[in-house]
């Protein structure tokens, strides 16, 4: 008998999938792969059911002669193994980064003599219903808020993207790129208080107060469906931080980082140029402890940033302080550095993992910009936060537009660097 095989990476079964079966039943035996967690979130689809409860929901449509687990987005393993006569998807990955994934099912098919079956996708107004149900379900406060704790375990090292509004929000939410037969996406968003303030026009020194912060994560979280890590700055007095920690837990915010400083906020990356003061570790960790005392869940994190390097203060003295913070209940530890090289930062992680295997350690390579995420996630780093990039680089251009418009008394010079506005709407999904 013919063997047909199909892949599924979906937390539930509509008419589009019952119709790729229905029709890959008529080749021969059919077999179902389905994706793997790991692999799921590369493909930009978190799952909200266990892999063994999407193995089932396949198993009860009846149409499945076997079914089995994938593991890779790519095709190479299960059709070296299986051999089959036809792979059989929906025509809606002729284009897009999927289109890498099609080609890579083409030349494996190729090596045998194996053939593509393509099925008209399914468009109509219930299958966009389940659709949109599904995307709202992981909006939801209590499936956004643990999607971090889950990608810790899922990913070799979380990618985190700074936003500020929502369409910042959608940049980073819908961005997807095929590099060298790969897909590859942002796992999660850091809303920083430096760009937060920045796109109101005020200084970072904590002036936009959490009422405003707020609003942008709204913003933020009206369009998107990755978890949130919020720059909480100092985090504030202990009395005002343990009811803001509620709030954005209650929000479905996933972690806010606080730094140990303390008096009028300075940005770190003016280092030593600027007074700033390191708080003890005594009132940090109460700080942390207040924190932790307060939240509801065990989903929140509250990650603890260490700003002894920053202040050129000596290793021993920013280790001391992330074994204390964690003793305290910090549910990870950021290390933050201005140097050039990230020579202190991988000192850092080789000397907390020799004792600490487990607490994630989160890094922001921002001056240290050398450094891959793999070379990181071999050092022992589990979130690795582009922290301003986004603002930085649409100042200029914007900047560059105003000077073009005002010299030539016309936008015409301007007109090749702009994106077409349809294609910034695109971004926006409509209801």
């Amino acid at each position: 008998m013919r063997k047909i095989y199909t892949c599924f990476c979906t937390d539930v079964i509509h008419e589009g999938h019952l119709n790729i079966l229905n029709e890959a039943k008529k080749y021969g035996q059919v077999i179902v792969g389905v994706l793997a967690d790991e692999a799921m979130v590369r493909y930009n689809r978190f799952p909200t059911i266990s892999l063994d409860e999407r193995i089932d929901i396949i198993k009860a449509t009846g149409l499945a002669d076997k079914v089995m687990i994938q593991h890779d987005i790519m095709y190479d393993a299960v059709l070296t193994e299986l051999k089959p006569d036809y792979v059989i998807h929906g025509d809606n990955w002729q284009n897009g980064p999927e289109s890498a994934i099609r080609e890579n099912v083409l030349n494996n098919l190729k090596k045998y003599g194996g053939q593509l079956i393509e099925v008209p996708y399914t468009y109509n107004d219930k299958v966009k219903k389940i659709d949109d149900r599904m995307k709202e379900k992981l909006a939801m406060p209590e499936f956004r808020r643990k999607r971090l704790r889950q990608l810790i375990k899922l990913c070799p090292i979380v990618k985190t993207l700074e936003v500020h509004s929502g369409l910042t929000g959608l940049i980073a939410e819908k961005t997807i790129v095929e590099n060298n037969g790969e897909l590859d996406q942002f796992d999660a968003m850091w809303i920083s208080s430096l760009c937060d303030s920045t796109a109101k026009g005020k200084p970072d020194i904590e002036l936009v107060d959490m009422s405003s912060r707020i609003r942008t994560i709204d913003d933020v979280m009206d369009v998107t469906t990755k978890p949130i890590i919020l720059d909480g700055d100092t985090g504030g007095l202990v009395e005002h931080f343990v009811y803001n920690v509620r709030t954005l837990e209650r929000m479905g915010v996933s972690a806010v980082i606080i730094e140990d400083k303390t008096g009028l906020k300075k940005n770190s990356l003016f280092g030593t140029e600027v007074e700033q003061t390191q708080d003890t570790i005594e009132n940090f960790c109460a700080k942390i402890k207040a924190g932790k005392q307060a939240l509801r869940t065990d989903d929140f994190m509250i990650i603890a940033r260490i700003e002894s390097l920053i202040l050129e203060k000596p290793m021993d003295e920013a280790l001391e302080r992330a074994f204390a913070y964690v003793k305290a209940g910090a549910d990870g530890i950021m290390i933050h550095s201005r140097k050039k090289q990230p020579d202190e930062i991988l000192e850092f992680c080789r000397l907390f993992r020799e004792k600490n295997k487990s607490t994630p350690i989160v890094v922001v390579p921002t001056s240290f910009n050398s450094i891959t995420e793999e070379e990181l996630a071999k050092a022992g780093v589990n979130i690795v936060i582009y922290a301003n990039q986004l603002t930085r680089s649409a100042f200029p251009a914007m900047q560059e537009t105003a000077v073009e418009i005002l010299k030539n008394h016309r936008a015409l010079e301007v007109d090749s660097k702009l994106m077409p506005f349809k294609d910034i709407i695109r971004l926006i999904d409509e209801l």
